[in-house]
């Protein structure tokens, strides 16, 4: 589904409605928008808060960005051969373009190593940047503000340090490489236009 299409349901979405925005492999991804908020999130906006969930038979669970990162990097693991195609993958999604035509690039190919359908997880990419887009309210150090999480999607596929220390970074809120986002960073004295694509591989 194109980005524009996608933002536009999950701003329509109705209070107490559950909305389902892909099925693959026996699991849904579905976002639902509650009518009240709990105390911790008192800070948020009610109309636009939603809260993203997928279900496998009768379990249901809320999966957090790591669950992403952590799929990309075994992925990346079990086939280094298509770094670079799963860098453009998540980058293209990350600039707005539909991830089913995004995945056509990988169509045929196999991993060893996943947690959920790639189509899944493309979708998840896909409803974290926008939940991102339209529910965060505070400053940010990089802007666009979800270059945060999307540099820690590239360092995640492209770095060979160790699954396990990367995600404690991620849980302790350091931020992704400088070289994963300075470029493309307004806020970066380093900021450039009109970069190349995977421009960061040449850092």
């Amino acid at each position: 589904m194109k980005f524009e299409d996608m933002f536009q349901i999950i701003k329509e979405l109705k209070f107490d409605t559950e909305k389902i925005l892909c099925e693959d492999e026996g699991i849904g991804m579905f976002i639902f928008r509650p009518a009240t908020l709990s105390k911790r999130f008192t800070n948020y906006d009610v109309n636009k808060n939603f809260q993203i969930w997928l279900r496998e038979g009768e379990r249901r669970f809320r999966p957090n960005h790591l669950r992403i990162m952590i799929d990309l990097n075994l992925r990346t693991r079990s086939r280094p051969d298509l770094k670079r195609e799963m860098l453009t993958i998540f980058d293209n999604i990350f600039y707005g373009k539909d991830p089913d035509t995004e995945l056509e690039l990988i169509k045929n190919e196999t991993f060893d190593h996943f947690l959920n359908s790639i189509k899944i997880i493309a979708y998840l990419h896909q409803v974290f940047i926008i939940e991102q887009l339209y529910c965060y309210n505070k400053e940010s150090k990089y802007d666009p503000p979800t270059l945060f999480f999307q540099g820690w999607v590239r360092q995640m596929i492209d770095s060979p340090k160790e699954i396990d220390n990367m995600s404690m970074s991620i849980c302790n809120r350091q931020p992704p490489q400088a070289k994963y986002t300075n470029r493309e960073n307004k806020k970066n004295k380093k900021y450039e236009e009109n970069l190349k694509r995977l421009w960061y591989l040449e850092e």
